[in-house]
Order: C-alpha cells, then sequence, then structure tokens
C-alpha cells in the first residue's frame, strides 16, 4: 500500500444532500439510467490490467473487512454465498469454512473478475460474469447475499434488491456496503468551486449516490423485512488532490455517468486543487477524502421469523411502570 493512504475510522452519522435517483417500480426496464455501465465495465477492466492493480484494493478490502463483520454478528452458519459485485475478490479474503462452504462471486467486468485467479483461499470459490442488475440465479438458491462497494454503481437498485430476495432461501440474509452520498464531499464541492470560478458553470464530474433516507425504503418494497441500517466513514489522507483522482482512476472508479461532460480542463483542476488543500487541508499539508459507507441488512421472509404483536395485546400498562421502580 502506498505510504501515503492512512486509515482513519470515524463513527459520525450524515444523510446525503446529493441522492441518487431511484425508480421505485419493479420494472428493471423502466429504471431510469444514470450510469452507463458499458463504461464501467471498460474502466474496471482496465484497473484490473494494471501491473499494480492490487496496490488500490485498499478501500474494498477495508468495507469487505467491516462487512464480514456483520456477518459474523449473525450466530449462523451459512453454506452457499453469493457475492454480488465482487471485484477481484475482496470478501473472500475474509471468510472462512467455519462461516460457509462456498462463495460464488458474480461480476460484470470479466478481467476484475478473474484478475486474482491464482490466489488460494480457504472458502471454495465459483466465478460468474454476469450483470449485477440481471442476476442469472434460480429462485432459493443462496443462504446469503453479500454485496460491498459495488451497488453504487446499479441503475435499478430496487430491481436489483427485489432479485436478491427472489435468489435467497426463506429465512435467509442480505448483507450490503455501498458508497453513500456524502462519499468524496470535499472532492465534490472544491470542483464545483473551480468551476464556477473559471468556467461559470457546474457540470457532474463525481457520480451521484444513494442518500441514508432512501435504503429502508427500498428494502422493505423488495420485500426484505427485519432491515437494519447503519453508516460509518473511513477518511484517507492524501498529498494532494492529484493523487486521490489517479487513485479513484486507477480503482476503476472513474466518472460514468451518461451525461458526463467532457475532461475538466487543466486551470480548471488546478484551481479545485489549491481550493481543496485550503478549505480541507490538513495541518501536515495532506488533504482528507472522505468515504461514507451505507450498511445494510434485510431478510427474505419466512414465517419462522419474529413478528411484531398486534396493538392492544400488551399486558403491562406504560402508566404502572413508574409505579414499580422506587425513586431515591
Amino acid at each position: 500500500m502506498h505510504l501515503h493512504r492512512i486509515l482513519a475510522r470515524a463513527s459520525a452519522r450524515h444523510f446525503s444532500t446529493t441522492p441518487q435517483v431511484f425508480n421505485n417500480n419493479n420494472s428493471n426496464a423502466n429504471a431510469m439510467r444514470v450510469f452507463d455501465r458499458s463504461i464501467k465495465r471498460i474502466q474496471r477492466n482496465a484497473s484490473a490490467t494494471l501491473t499494480d492493480s492490487s496496490t488500490f484494493d485498499y478501500i474494498r478490502d477495508e468495507v469487505a473487512d467491516r462487512l464480514v463483520d456483520r456477518l459474523l454478528d449473525i450466530k449462523r452458519r451459512f453454506p452457499n454465498v453469493l457475492d454480488l459485485g465482487s471485484g477481484a475478490g475482496h470478501i473472500v479474503k475474509y471468510v472462512d469454512k467455519d462461516m460457509m462452504d462456498k462463495l460464488v462471486m458474480l461480476d460484470s467486468a470479466e478481467k476484475m473478475l478473474f484478475r486474482d485467479q491464482d490466489k488460494k483461499y480457504e472458502v471454495p470459490i465459483e466465478r460468474v460474469v454476469g450483470d449485477e442488475e440481471l442476476l442469472p440465479f434460480p429462485e432459493d438458491s443462496f443462504d446469503c447475499v453479500m454485496s460491498s462497494m459495488a451497488l453504487h454503481w446499479v441503475n435499478d437498485l430496487p430491481g436489483t434488491l427485489i432479485q436478491v430476495r427472489k435468489c435467497l432461501k426463506p429465512d435467509s440474509v442480505f448483507i450490503g456496503a455501498m458508497a453513500g452520498g456524502d462519499t468524496l464531499y470535499e472532492l465534490r464541492t472544491s470542483l464545483q468551486l473551480a468551476q464556477i470560478e473559471r468556467e461559470g458553470g457546474v457540470a457532474p464530474h463525481v457520480s451521484p449516490m444513494a442518500d441514508m433516507k432512501d435504503l429502508g425504503s427500498l428494502l422493505s418494497r423488495a420485500g426484505l423485512t427485519l432491515t437494519t441500517l447503519d453508516t460509518d466513514e473511513i477518511v484517507i489522507k492524501y498529498p494532494s488532490m492529484y493523487e486521490l483522482i489517479q487513485d479513484l482512476s486507477d480503482m476503476g472508479e472513474g466518472n460514468a455517468i451518461f451525461n458526463r461532460t467532457a475532461s475538466l480542463n487543466r486551470d480548471t483542476i488546478d484551481a479545485a486543487a489549491e481550493i481543496y488543500k485550503a478549505v480541507y487541508g490538513n495541518p501536515d499539508g495532506s488533504i482528507p477524502a472522505t468515504f461514507q459507507i451505507l450498511y445494510m441488512i434485510g431478510w427474505k421472509p419466512d414465517p419462522s421469523q419474529p413478528k411484531p404483536l398486534k396493538r392492544g395485546s400488551g399486558e403491562v400498562s406504560l402508566k404502572t411502570l413508574g409505579e414499580s421502580v422506587p425513586i431515591a
């Protein structure tokens, strides 16, 4: 890992001011097309061919580690697990045979999916080239579906979550992590201010991402229940904005919005770098880049799952609670 990248954990909660637009219609065909997924495949396959490609796994590895921690909180073994949008394999680095029998890795970028095919892991794996928006699995196939840092490039997130629910067995769990709307807010703000100053207007150069407030509704509409949501941040220090932009490109995380404009001119980029350093810079001369990570858990319904009691079925009145507790 390059020395300029330093991970820092934070526990603050934030809500996005630049939400991704979702179509809650169940039809994939009717979904709003925000991202050019063919361009995204090209970008990610190009990243996989870099001689030092694995050097740029640090964000995905960190999030995968945190996601597996959440899986360990569920005191159950999951024989057959799907890693949706697996990339080269990040979740597989942190799981073992005590957790699962097999991990199926699905990704739309073939070169990225097979980048580390010669590596050995404790859990047997199967690699499947497929579209994250069109899952090729029959219903009731998996005991668990996991997805780490892939869903922020999906156009039809509601449709994908519905397919996830269908391919889960009853009383099985989906555990996901995706970039949230406050991700790279420092970069977004700096680019916007520089564009207004030098070009007189703003064009999108950082992709829109999901809002935390959307996720609970999306999971429920997909038919998942017993949902849990939380968020945290990963803050990474870079020498300057230039290294940040280069790393994002080498990760395959470049702009893939359909209506993206041509690249920024050098004058605007230089102005953005100065703004970034002046507004957000650290005392040591480095700049921080914040990655907001949204975590979600939802279960496929099953009659065996606990259900809330009906209204009025309680046997203790709230009015009497204070009577049984002595006040000092």
